[in-house]
């Protein structure tokens, strides 16, 4: 093999494992100079986890390193530049009060003054190079998003990056700013850079990239080489192969899911055009009573905040609520609970407990001061008590003592103990946020089957999750969000999985 054809840096077998999650799973995986590689995967497939082992912020458990043919320990960021290796990040990490030309000078020799004009004259060659022209005099904080996007690369390529990676680098650009950001792609990959991409949409890849790889729960499910992409005249061919790899086939073992409601069911939720801020889309969406809708959707595309403006966490700008035929969007957080409206937010340690309380009132918390368990502002220990007792019961929440502060106990108790509190009493309609999320998979199991429970009691459920198997599992109807918005909604067929990944990889709407 010619230095030439030595990869830029080889991972090989590969394995990082944090608790309760292999996150990469014996990965070898190949990045080659002259090339856009793009990896695709959806989320929790092990993208933001190889980005931070390359960039120097994690290291890996197990396997090897290879840059340039020669193994590698990448500790820190600076060994990361060292071995020139430059990350440009989904969110800026400029100084937005510092011009072009000092966020460049950011990093080097802090004993000695930064020359600016040196650096503004390299910056010029460089940006000619590229067929770039950010202004090195702007302040950053008045530049675009897709500016400041070409002076990270451009600061990157300063520091002598062979190896450039863009992790998701056009979610927050318009179509035209990601097609400019491709065409420089292109131009680093001509001039002998190796190029890898992150993204989620599958148009962006077959657009950009020479190389798809795809990660599946953190293995390596497939790869799609040069000469296929090239030689290849059906985009559909691929793009098929490409959402089979990413989400993969229905497991034939998978649970089925639930019987759907019965034709006469009422409408529990409805909301009609609800959205929570001016410029955001406008939402509609009825939930009947026994029915799970999942929500899926690549995560920080809006799902948080329409959960929390059904919760009343947040103020909406228009739109209606409807709980039973009743406007709810005009109530507080505690009436909407007390109206049978409850949400199991997705942050249980940080939103959904107060960690040095004891479990007591936390199964309690959205509900202090009412009755029976205060009387005229007086509190009812022996109520509280036996309030608590039968729920730690009824939902096998294990726990020292009923007065043991909620934050000792471990992630599957606490979210038992979330989902005691608001699936009890007269509960109407659920919105679970990711309720699986760092819970192993006894305590994914009994999540999962209270949720069943919930809709075969005749709640109306809303399911917002990132796990699309889970979504597939238990959901009646599954819609998709994207940017504030849903883009579709299909019925749980044994066509939903493609239909869906179609929508969340930005292919169908």
């Amino acid at each position: 093999m010619t230095t030439a054809e030595i990869p830029a840096l080889s991972l090989q077998s590969v394995t990082k494992i944090y608790p309760g999650v292999t996150a990469l799973d014996n990965l070898c995986i190949d990045f080659r100079r002259g090339e856009v590689h793009v990896l695709l995967g959806e989320n929790g497939a092990g993208k933001s986890t190889l980005v931070a082992m390359l960039a120097g912020l994690q290291m890996p458990d197990e396997g090897t390193l290879v840059r340039n043919g020669t193994p590698q320990e990448i500790a820190s960021p600076a060994r990361a530049l060292a071995l020139g290796i430059g990350t440009v990040f989904q969110h800026s990490m400029l100084v937005p009060s510092l011009t072009v030309a000092e966020n460049i000078a950011l990093g080097d020799r802090w004993y000695k003054r930064p020359n600016l004009a040196a650096i503004v004259a390299r910056m010029a060659e460089t940006c000619a190079l590229i067929g770039v022209a950010p202004n090195p005099h702007a302040i950053v904080g008045t530049l675009s998003l897709g500016e400041q996007q070409q002076v990270e690369i451009v600061r990157a390529l300063m520091r002598g990056t062979e190896l450039l990676i863009l992790d998701e680098a056009t979610a927050m650009l318009t179509p035209q700013g990601a097609a400019a950001l491709g065409g420089l792609m292109r131009r680093l990959a001509q001039r002998g850079l190796a190029v890898l991409f992150i993204t989620h949409k599958i148009n962006e890849a077959l657009a950009f990239g020479d190389r798809i790889s795809v990660l599946r729960r953190g293995r390596l499910a497939g790869q799609i080489p040069p000469s296929h992409l090239r030689q290849t005249h059906d985009p559909a061919h691929i793009t098929a192969d490409i959402i089979r790899l990413m989400f993969g086939a229905t497991p034939q073992t998978a649970t089925p899911p639930p019987p759907p409601p019965a034709p006469n069911a009422g409408r529990t939720l409805q909301i009609l055009a609800l959205a929570a801020a001016a410029d955001s889309p406008a939402i509609d969406l009825s939930v009947a009573a026994g029915e799970i809708v999942g929500i899926a959707g690549i995560d920080g595309n809006g799902q948080k905040h329409f959960a929390e403006a059904l919760a009343g966490q947040r103020p909406i700008h228009a739109g209606r609520i409807l709980l039973d035929g009743t406007a709810i969007e005009t109530l507080s957080i505690g009436a909407r609970h007390q109206r049978g409206l409850r949400y199991v937010t997705d942050d249980r340690l940080g939103e959904g407990t107060v960690t040095n309380f004891p479990l007591t009132l936390n199964l309690l918390l959205k509900d202090v001061g009412a009755p029976p368990f205060w009387h005229r502002g007086i509190e009812r220990p022996a109520r509280i008590d036996a309030h608590a007792k039968s729920l730690i019961d009824a939902f096998d929440v294990r726990t020292p003592s009923i007065d043991t502060p909620i934050g000792k106990l471990s992630g599957g108790n606490i979210q038992k103990a979330v989902l005691a509190r608001e699936l009890s009493g007269p509960a109407r309609a659920v919105i679970f946020a990711k309720p699986t999320y760092g819970l192993d998979v006894q305590n994914i199991r009994a999540t999962r089957a209270r949720i069943r429970a919930a809709a075969a009691s005749g709640l109306a459920v809303i399911l917002i999750s990132t796990d699309l198997d889970e979504i597939i599992e238990l959901s009646h109807r599954i819609a998709v969000m994207s940017a504030g918005r849903l883009v579709g909604i299909v019925d749980n067929t044994p066509s939903a999985r493609h239909s869906v990944g179609e929508m969340m990889s930005g292919l169908a709407a």
